[in-house]
């Protein structure tokens, strides 16, 4: 079994905002692959399904972003998962909006989600960096994650939730990089550096 965990924080006040993109992307993975219906369990809105041959839970933590690994590290617990077995679908500021990486093992980055995973699973989980750009400015790092996708960015943000949940065979069988090479394959975005295009904007 693999557990696919999105991360964002519950509620609807939440539910279009670029923090939670990691739940997003569990939602079109469902989709995509016909799981079961939604219920409760561990701390989470959980859905059970299979994908080519690989049973997979799904999860979305309710336990806000901050405290994700409570319910993600008493799910692999349960099912005595090791952390490689597990993928955590994510927003990332330091990638470009629409920009894609797989990343093993490592620090949290300034990311709380992924720091209270590390404290529950150790570091080596899986991570699906999901690319919602940086605003310029360390202040406005949380308005940034907190807002709202703008309709100007509907079109790559959809591109990118499809190419996820299609190319994921690839990433059940543990080929991390022909996953992330076929998501930028199927929903290509620009390379160029977060930081950078926010002064630029500011700069016009």
């Amino acid at each position: 079994m693999i557990i696919i965990a999105g991360l964002g924080n519950p509620g609807p006040k939440y539910q279009n905002n670029r923090h939670n993109i990691g739940f997003m992307a569990a939602d079109e993975i469902a989709r995509r692959w016909r799981f079961g219906p939604e219920r409760a369990k561990f701390q989470s809105v959980i859905r059970e399904g299979e994908v080519e041959g690989t049973r997979v839970l799904l999860m979305k933590p309710q336990t806000f972003m901050n405290n994700s690994g409570n319910a993600v590290g008493e799910a692999a617990r349960f099912y005595k998962i090791a952390p490689a077995a597990v993928i955590v679908f994510h927003d990332e500021i330091d990638l470009a909006p629409g920009r894609f990486r797989m990343k093993k093992g490592g620090g949290a980055a300034g990311q709380n989600g992924i720091r209270s995973l590390i404290s529950q699973l150790g570091p080596d989980f899986r991570r699906a960096r999901m690319g919602v750009g940086h605003p310029g400015e360390a202040h406005l790092v949380m308005p940034h994650v907190l807002g709202d996708f703008h309709k100007a960015e509907q079109p790559w943000l959809q591109a990118l939730l499809n190419a996820c949940a299609d190319a994921l065979p690839f990433a059940l069988a543990g080929d991390d990089e022909r996953y992330q090479g076929e998501v930028l394959r199927l929903a290509p975005a620009p390379k160029f550096s977060p930081r950078q295009a926010a002064q630029a904007s500011k700069g016009e």
